[in-house]
């Protein structure tokens, strides 16, 4: 089959590779109709993931029709169509149990990390009846790509952890997919304003028809400023870090009000100060997590109902076998004006 390999920082390519068997009695084996690429997926291309080695086949997103079934798989057989979560999940261990499925001691992020993903024609996936959801027909096939991962990163990270509110005035430092995807599912609470930060017009523009109340293009060193002004002073309830560099948390701590908090969503593959010194008097929280998943069946009900169209975050469409092209796009994605691709395998 063809899958796409990174081969160590700065390197990939589009390679054969066996099909993937049944490991275990609880995996399945998934066709995949369609995945995407993360910025995380960025991140291990430049090495800053090194649970990620060499020879891994990357991706952790898409939807599929199963193709086979291990001997204790129940809740799923050959021929279903289903949503492939980025989180695998064995629903019996001791951080599963509380919810925190991101962390399960067999599982959690492992899917085009710790073992090949799904930017494949097939893919393994752990604990399928934990870790696969049945979709119904008729429903856009593209825009439940976004519930493998970014729209519940988006709501369990950013707006679940920031506590946003009815009412709040939160700020997203970032407006690629993610920041967007939290934009989408913030707007779940009515906050009274949802301000976008980025450097990009573009996305900037598209987070307007998404529902943000005010846009600021950092490029003129300038955001924080704007951001006080908005706020007569006060800074915002909730800043969501959404990009994964120093200088957009390091944004999200000066412009938080007292009281406020910062709920970090980008990975971070450098250090970043945190500047205690002004803040430690400010009963701020700062909140960190990796998606767990927990609300991909309410987020799937959503869509399916057709309340939110995630597919609104798709610009470009590829075939597998041009999936460097829909890489390069991706990266370029100032030029490009690319928020996420959908690549058909």
């Amino acid at each position: 089959m063809k899958a796409f390999v990174y081969q160590g920082p700065g390197k990939k390519a589009l390679e054969d590779r066996p099909m993937p068997e049944i490991a275990a009695p609880t995996d399945a084996i998934v066709r995949i109709v369609k995945t995407t690429i993360c910025g995380t997926d960025l991140h291990i291309l430049k090495g800053d993931v090194p649970s990620c080695t060499p020879g891994r086949i990357l991706g952790h997103e898409g939807i599929g029709v199963v193709e086979s079934v291990g001997a204790a798989v129940t809740g799923f057989q050959p021929g279903d169509r289903v949503l492939v979560s980025c989180i695998s999940s064995c629903g019996k261990c001791e951080y599963c149990r509380k919810g925190i499925y991101s962390h399960c001691t067999t599982g959690g992020w492992i899917l085009g990390n710790r073992i090949d993903g799904t930017q494949a024609e097939y893919a393994r996936t752990p604990y399928a009846d934990t870790s696969l959801y049945h979709i119904l027909t008729g429903v856009d096939e593209e825009a439940l790509v976004m519930l493998s991962d970014i729209l519940p990163t988006g709501f369990e990270c950013g707006v679940l952890n920031g506590r946003v509110q009815p009412g709040t005035t939160i700020a997203i430092v970032g407006s690629g997919p993610i920041g967007l995807a939290a934009l989408l599912t913030a707007q779940f609470y009515s906050p009274a304003e949802i301000i976008m930060i980025d450097f990009d017009d573009n996305r900037l523009e598209t987070a307007k028809q998404f529902g943000a109340t005010a846009t600021i293009n950092a490029a003129d060193g300038k955001a924080v400023e704007k951001v006080l002004k908005m706020t007569g002073g006060r800074g915002v309830d909730t800043a969501i870090e959404a990009v994964g560099v120093p200088a957009s948390f390091v944004t999200c701590e000066d412009i938080v009000a007292p009281g406020g908090i910062i709920a970090n969503v980008g990975v971070h593959g450098t250090k970043v100060d945190l500047h205690l010194e002004h803040l430690w008097d400010r009963n701020i929280s700062i909140t960190t997590r990796l998606v767990d998943t927990v609300t991909t069946p309410m987020l799937l009900k959503i869509v399916q109902s057709r309340k939110v169209d995630p597919g609104i975050l798709i610009t470009h469409r590829f075939k597998l076998e041009n999936i460097l092209d829909a890489y390069e796009t991706f990266v370029r994605a100032a030029e490009t004006k690319a928020l996420k691709v959908i690549i058909e395998a």
